[in-house]
């Protein structure tokens, strides 16, 4: 590890180092960019982390961990990547709302059963991963994340979306397979630039006539549902040029 004061870039790689704590020595140090920690046995990260004004880059995934200190709201220069899959999380602080510059989340792979509604004050997400996570709904603040190009939510308990992801106007990839959908989200009619929207394995039977007038689409993928290989809105599609899997 790099000791205070000295040259070393201000990355600090401890992938798979065996860790069951974060060493005491890596809050000595409060200019890192980037930390990795993922691959190990943390079960806790302390109140510390909170100092690491600097960090754009924060890799937490692939862990032990139960919580995450309210003290990650501080880190105000946190724009580019925050990595908190495949851990124990049970819930998300309120505190994540105040990571406005953040463009990238993943989340997934917790038992969390809910995202917090704060998560709407994250206005600079480009990208939300929050796959296999345990969610039957989501957070109306969800159509605030303005700048949202893609949004993975595979491997839920979803029935619908809410009215609000009308609002992302940006929103290019969706990936909602594997829940509980028992029909295309009437929401999506009014996005504009999506390409890509994965619905496998839901439980759709029938197709709206607006989905395909949607502008952009690009990719539909249907398997694992109910829906007619020669439906109207199927065949409209496929006529454009859009790939349809079905």
């Amino acid at each position: 590890m790099p000791r205070p004061g000295s040259d070393a870039p201000p990355v600090l790689n401890l992938w798979k180092a065996g860790l069951r704590a974060v060493p005491a020595d890596v809050w000595r140090r409060t200019d890192w960019e980037v930390l990795i920690l993922a691959d190990n046995a943390l079960t806790e990260v302390p109140a510390a982390l909170g100092r690491l004004r600097a960090l754009h880059t924060l890799d937490l995934g692939h862990n032990a961990l139960t919580a995450i200190p309210d003290e990650i709201g501080a880190l105000a220069g946190l724009t580019r990547f925050l990595y908190l899959h495949d851990n124990r999380l049970t819930a998300l602080p309120d505190a994540l709302g105040g990571l406005d510059r953040l463009g990238y989340l993943n989340v997934g792979e917790n038992p969390l059963g809910a995202l917090p509604a704060t998560l709407g004050g994250m206005a600079g997400l480009v990208e939300l991963r929050a796959q296999r996570a345990e969610l039957a709904l989501l957070p109306d603040t969800l159509g605030r994340l303005g700048r949202l190009r893609e949004l993975w939510l595979g491997g839920n308990t979803l029935t619908g979306l809410p009215a609000g992801v009308a609002e992302l106007r940006e929103l290019r990839v969706l990936e909602l397979r594997d829940n509980a959908l028992p029909h295309v989200p009437d929401a999506l009619r009014a996005l504009p630039l999506l390409r890509r929207l994965d619905l496998r394995g839901n439980r759709i039977e029938a197709l709206p006539p607006w989905l395909a007038r949607l502008p952009s689409l690009e990719k539909l993928d249907l398997r694992w549902n109910r829906v007619d290989d020669a439906a109207d809105a199927v065949l409209t599609l496929r006529r454009r040029g859009c790939v349809v899997l079905t």
